[in-house]
């Protein structure tokens, strides 16, 4: 008999980090096809802190539990789930939901975290690592010897990007507030501060004919810059609204924006390419393909992790009952890596 209780994070409208709700209940059952996880560690992505203003683009009406992706061991399994998956430890994409105790997710969305890799340290690559993998190898398609800019290459996305990078002999250029840049250099980073700095003057001094590819989080004005320093035959690669946070009004209206400009900018005669990137993609339409398409490349990143060719960078790790201290913590911005809940 389990005898454990759900513990879980409820976000109940637009609150401050303060104001997430502590909920208790009963462990879900597992359904046919479904495994019940115990979460071992998740983690407060940038969408966490836009779905609390109201702003993330496709969010549940509130009340809802956050938490986008998830580690944790299979502890119960339903029917039609091959019985050899309960004790295992797995890692879970969900978009909601995994900011608690215990997770019902589809046996088909769980990927196997490999032997001796830590539940924090998976969990910084669920999210990050797939979106990372994804726009370089899928969209940019890089190839060794080229040049690509990476905006907020010190956050999650972009620190796992330069990494994978740098393994495919690419020269990354970065953007990042003076304190990194040290750390950068460390790396192989050629870094640009985007707060004293000229970003685009500095980045046509480092590749006078453009650079291969972009990868651009902040939306904005700032995606027409990145447009212009591609070469012929570059590709940028957008992904995200960071820019438009704190904005009131239509958090649809800045992804519209940027989608109709992507698709303007693609029907141009102009030899480049530009992608707005979103994870789930796909996933309506071909579900299986997507599922395959995630557990591949998701393997491919948590095997880069065991080579040593990418780090798992933890900012702090928490327990889920100090949620609203960790969504401080990571809106912050004045730490390196990600912040990881422990239920």
């Amino acid at each position: 008999m389990n005898t454990e209780g759900l513990v879980e994070v409820v976000l109940p409208g637009k609150v401050a980090p303060e104001g997430l709700r502590i909920r208790h209940g009963a462990v879900p059952t597992a359904g046919p096809g479904q495994v019940v996880i115990r979460v071992e560690a998740t983690g407060v992505s940038f969408a966490e802190q836009q779905m609390r203003r109201g702003r993330y683009y496709d969010q549940p009406p509130f009340p809802f539990v956050p938490g986008y992706d998830l580690v944790g061991t299979v502890l119960a399994t339903g029917e039609g789930v091959g019985p050899g998956l309960a004790g295992t430890r797995v890692a879970a994409l969900v978009k909601v939901g995994g900011w608690a105790s215990h997770v019902l997710v589809d046996a088909a969305d769980t990927v196997e975290v490999p032997d001796g890799v830590g539940a924090a340290e998976a969990e910084t690559l669920v999210l990050n690592g797939v979106t990372a993998w994804q726009m370089l190898h899928r969209k940019a398609r890089v190839r060794a010897g080229q040049t690509i800019l990476v905006h907020g290459v010190n956050g999650g996305v972009g620190s796992v990007l330069a990494e994978l990078a740098r393994v495919a002999g690419v020269k990354v250029i970065g953007t990042a507030s003076a304190r990194h840049h040290d750390a950068l250099r460390e790396r192989g980073v050629v870094p640009v501060d985007y707060r004293t700095e000229d970003v685009a003057a500095r980045v046509r001094e480092l590749a006078p004919g453009g650079v291969d590819a972009v990868f651009d989080h902040v939306g904005g004005r700032s995606v027409v810059d990145s447009w212009r320093l591609l070469a012929p035959g570059g590709t940028l690669v957008s992904y995200g609204t960071a820019s438009t946070r704190d904005d009131e009004g239509s958090q649809q209206w800045p992804v519209i924006k940027l989608l109709g400009r992507v698709w303007l900018w693609n029907a141009l005669p102009n030899r480049r390419r530009a992608y707005f990137y979103n994870v789930w993609a796909g996933r309506a339409l071909a579900k299986n393909r997507f599922r395959a398409r995630l557990r591949g490349d998701l393997t491919q990143v948590f095997g880069a992790l065991q080579h040593g060719d990418i780090t798992a960078r933890i900012a702090a790790q928490l327990p889920l009952t100090r949620v609203a201290e960790a969504l401080r913590l990571a809106e912050s911005g004045t730490v390196a890596g990600k912040v990881v809940l422990n239920p």
